[in-house]
């Protein structure tokens, strides 16, 4: 039975190696897979989805105007993909999402999202808050503070160093702008 599947964590908690681990799996029984991630993440080169291990794949991208049913479609008719791996994926619309429902619902293939949550502010991002509406299975990956306790919130440094209050939702940064932290500790920096 296929599913709309949501992975979802804080920073370098292994998103995309839990993707890229899926991958491998059905590669293992010969299930081709269809990957996707967002066309603006190109730190490892645009079209491909890279585990801080080092283990990369390429993968197809999406940008804001993509129809994601028509793109998925297309590519299953062609080579009979068996599962939909997105990395990601809270960068997608509400109406993308909506689509990738509809792949599950009309193309009986089961689409696996994995991306943030929240934001460096605090705030749900567009696609991670409606795939928290509509996913059918909801899976926590788990980073940790530096406390020891589980991180579920993220703050972003300027280059000298300072938390980050306010600024766009969607900038790509190096790894090292970005920190994972328990609701209590990023509190303590973010909201005072």
């Amino acid at each position: 039975m296929a599913k709309l599947y949501f992975s979802y964590a804080a920073m370098k908690a292994g998103k995309s190696d839990s993707l890229l681990q899926v991958a491998s799996n059905y590669g293992l029984q010969s299930m081709p897979v269809y990957l996707m991630t967002a066309d603006k993440d190109d730190r490892s080169g645009s079209g491909k989805i890279r585990s801080r291990d080092g283990v990369s794949h390429e993968a197809y991208t999406f940008t804001p105007d993509t129809d994601i049913f028509q793109q998925i479609a297309l590519a299953v008719e062609v080579n009979n993909y068996k599962c939909i791996l997105i990395d990601n994926a809270h960068w997608m619309s509400k109406r993308q999402v909506w689509q990738l429902s509809k792949v599950v619902d009309m193309l009986r293939i089961p689409v696996m999202c994995y991306g943030l949550r929240t934001d460096f502010k605090g705030d749900l991002f567009e696609g991670a808050s409606e795939l928290l509406a509509l996913a059918d299975d909801l899976r926590e990956i788990r980073a940790i503070c530096h406390c020891g306790r589980k991180a579920t919130m993220v703050i972003r440094r300027a280059d000298d160093g300072t938390v980050m209050t306010d600024g766009p939702q969607e900038i790509i940064e190096d790894d090292g702008a970005y920190e994972s932290m328990c609701r209590r500790h990023w509190r303590e920096l973010v909201r005072k």
